[in-house]
């Protein structure tokens, strides 16, 4: 193998296990404890990452909206003026398998909803993002984590999980975050979440869901500064079968982190009801 190839393997490759000068693998990480005796997973976390734009491997292209063009499509009107601001950079993806398994009508819905991603993506609205789309959006969250309370607070849109670590039984009604059930499997925080209603998406691309959605995260602890999170997610209605994403979240370290408030429902006020005006401003 050349000098070359080399790098390129270990560039597609990050997630090989490391090994020692002798071919034996690192033994496993062990994180700090917290009060509870459990992996200490406190801490701003973010990821870094393509999937907000994604879920799937994608090449870089020049909108996430289209419009017919004389020669071939060309940024939608809305992103036209955006330039290179509203482009699309490319993604390795963090679907295991490389597919999401939609049925055939839920495939054509998804399509519908990426041609139509500037009137449909809750994002746009300031609608809360729902899990697992919180975690990989391109902003950073914080876990609170005690020895009998779980908390996740998220800077996009002031999104905010409770997290019971004690089943409190079937959700009374479906809203936008859902409801998060968490318990320990070894050095593995596992969350159940149930009860999300139908509006959320999972990125840009117009990937959705039905009500019926039952997403189950797994956080672990993988080194001082890193969480490997996965997600496990069904929903017997729109996909043939359950499907995972997987990805690294890395910690926010520097001495200032904290926390900005972005509660973005004032931003989009004159997008959403600016037509009622009684003189509507130009656009």
């Amino acid at each position: 193998m050349s000098l070359l190839m080399g790098f390129a393997f270990l560039a597609l490759a990050p997630n090989a296990p490391a090994a020692s000068e002798t071919g034996q693998e690192r033994p496993a990480y062990t994180a700090p404890r917290a009060a509870d005796g459990h992996p200490d997973l406190n801490g701003i976390w973010q990821a870094l990452n393509e999937a907000h734009y994604d879920l799937a491997t994608h090449m870089a292209r020049a909108a996430m909206a289209f419009r017919e063009g004389p020669v071939r499509p060309v940024p939608a009107d809305g992103v036209l003026a955006l330039g290179a601001v509203g482009a699309v950079p490319g993604g390795f993806g963090v679907i295991e398998g490389g597919e999401i398994p939609y049925k055939p009508a839920a495939l054509a819905k998804q399509k519908e909803n990426r041609e139509n991603w500037l009137d449909r993506d809750p994002e746009i609205k300031c609608y809360l993002p729902g899990v697992p789309r919180a975690t990989y959006m391109p902003y950073p969250f914080q876990i609170f984590q005690s020895h009998n309370s779980f908390f996740i607070a998220y800077t996009y849109a002031g999104a905010v999980r409770d997290i019971y670590l004690e089943d409190p039984g079937p959700p009374p009604i479906d809203s936008w975050m859902g409801q998060s059930v968490g318990h320990w499997e070894g050095e593995t925080f596992v969350v159940e979440v149930t009860g999300q209603n139908d509006q959320t998406w999972f990125d840009r691309s117009g990937n959705f869901h039905s009500e019926e959605l039952r997403v189950v995260e797994r956080y672990t602890r993988t080194g001082p500064d890193h969480l490997l999170y996965e997600a496990t997610i069904e929903d017997p209605k729109i996909f043939e079968r359950p499907w995972k994403i997987s990805m690294p979240l890395y910690r926010r370290i520097e001495s200032s982190a904290q926390l900005m408030e972005f509660k973005c429902v004032e931003f989009v006020e004159e997008m959403m009801y600016g037509e009622f005006r009684k003189t509507p401003l130009s656009r």
